[in-house]
């Protein structure tokens, strides 16, 4: 068959990316969201398991709750500029993608400063006891996360505005939002679990 004859399948016309289930992109993020929930499930259900065979929990202060209280709103309310980047992706609107990029690496950046001190506070070291291994085990596996979720966004944030562009970037920064969905949502059983779990 050559393009002349009217049995040939033309496919010019469709387009080149796809946002949401269409594209590969959001399969991937999801595999992804699909594993580290599960990691991030297990290493809770460690914690309770070690709590419920050990005499105190924690055997020393519990964690202050100031600092990890102020990263939960300060991640609640980064979910703002994150969703308007997501949007504005849809609509391919770069001037908008841009400035909530910017707004979403100014509030990942409060976070992990905010982080660092917060380490301070959690009152027990990742070799002290199990209790200390479990804390430091979850703050670290959503610290890093953080790391990576930030260092994707900058790099997004740098290619939308030195470029190339293209429909793709603009699934890339939907797809990064979403993950900073997963990365809030994660947070608040964490949050829970390490400030709440040695307190109840």
């Amino acid at each position: 068959m050559n393009d002349d004859d009217p049995r040939a399948l033309q496919v010019g016309h469709l387009p080149t990316f796809a946002f949401g289930h269409r594209s590969p992109m959001w399969w991937g993020t999801m595999g992804l969201i699909a594993i580290e929930s599960t990691v991030f499930a297990l290493t809770i259900l460690a914690y309770f398991y070690l709590r419920s065979h050990a005499v105190a929990w924690p055997e020393t202060v519990a964690p202050d709750l100031l600092w990890g209280t102020v990263n939960t709103v300060v991640l609640l309310a980064s979910l703002i500029p994150n969703e308007l980047a997501r949007r504005a992706a849809r609509r391919l609107d770069v001037r908008r993608v841009r400035l909530a990029m910017v707004a979403c690496m100014v509030s990942s950046l409060a976070f992990l400063a905010v982080r660092a001190v917060e380490f301070t506070t959690l009152n027990t070291t990742w070799d002290s006891s199990a209790y200390g291994s479990a804390v430091w085990m979850l703050m670290g596996l959503h610290t890093l996360h953080l790391l990576t979720d930030t260092w994707d966004s900058a790099v997004l944030t740098v290619l939308m505005f030195k470029g190339p562009l293209d429909g793709r970037r603009f699934v890339d920064v939907s797809e990064n939002a979403g993950y900073w969905y997963f990365v809030v949502g994660s947070w608040l059983p964490i949050y829970a679990t390490v400030y709440w779990g040695a307190r109840i």
